[in-house]
């Protein structure tokens, strides 16, 4: 499948790392853009899965809005039948909140049906919602779906992500939704790898 490209519009800078860090992982292309007659132009490039993007940078009567929310409302292009059987490629749209100061938008956004989320969001949760995005773009064959206890190692580097861009994007450590069991779960798992660890150092050490 071919490469995914995420196009960000936002001039938060800690934003912008946040984000760029989580796709980056994925290893999708990522490209930044802070004004919106910028977005314009990228998106007349055709290059882009996917737009994230501030609504504090939006005009409601302007043009970049007016295209957003376009692509955001367009259906799935089928071929016709007897053409090139490819579906033609969709660009899908992701409107950032801020949890305060944006009711009068976020107002729009739901009149319109438009997707939105508001910051500051879970992790796990706003991957999985990026993903679908990009299934309904063509761009990935299926969501994520991932249990945090699949892979320890992703949930590490996330939480240290996260406290370097603290308040950017992303709500507290404490509050990735795990519940009491999960956590306790999860440190089990941790210490015995931990015993394991030492254990297999202990039998190197005698040979």
């Amino acid at each position: 499948m071919a490469e995914v490209g995420i196009l960000i519009v936002d001039d938060d800078i800690a934003s912008q790392h946040a984000l760029k860090n989580v796709f980056d992982s994925e290893g999708w292309r990522v490209g930044i853009v802070r004004l919106a007659a910028d977005a314009m132009l990228e998106l007349s490039t055709g290059a882009w899965n996917l737009v994230i993007v501030n609504v504090t940078l939006l005009d409601l009567r302007g043009p970049l809005f007016a295209t957003l929310k376009a692509l955001a409302q367009a259906e799935l292009l089928t071929p016709s039948e007897g053409a090139d059987q490819t579906p033609r490629k969709r660009i899908r749209v992701l409107f950032l909140v801020p949890a305060h100061g944006a009711n009068g938008i976020q107002a729009v956004l739901e009149r319109e049906e438009l997707p939105y989320s508001l910051k500051p969001y879970h992790l796990h949760d706003f991957l999985e919602k990026i993903s679908e995005l990009l299934v309904e773009a063509g761009a990935i064959a299926e969501p994520i779906r991932r249990d945090f206890f699949d892979n320890k190692k992703r949930l590490r580097n996330r939480r240290v992500s996260h406290d370097r861009n603290r308040g950017a994007m992303f709500a507290s450590r404490e509050d990735y939704q795990m519940s009491e069991e999960e956590l306790a779960e999860f440190e089990r798992q941790e210490e015995a790898d931990r015993r394991k660890q030492e254990k297999e150092q202990k039998g190197r050490e005698q040979f």
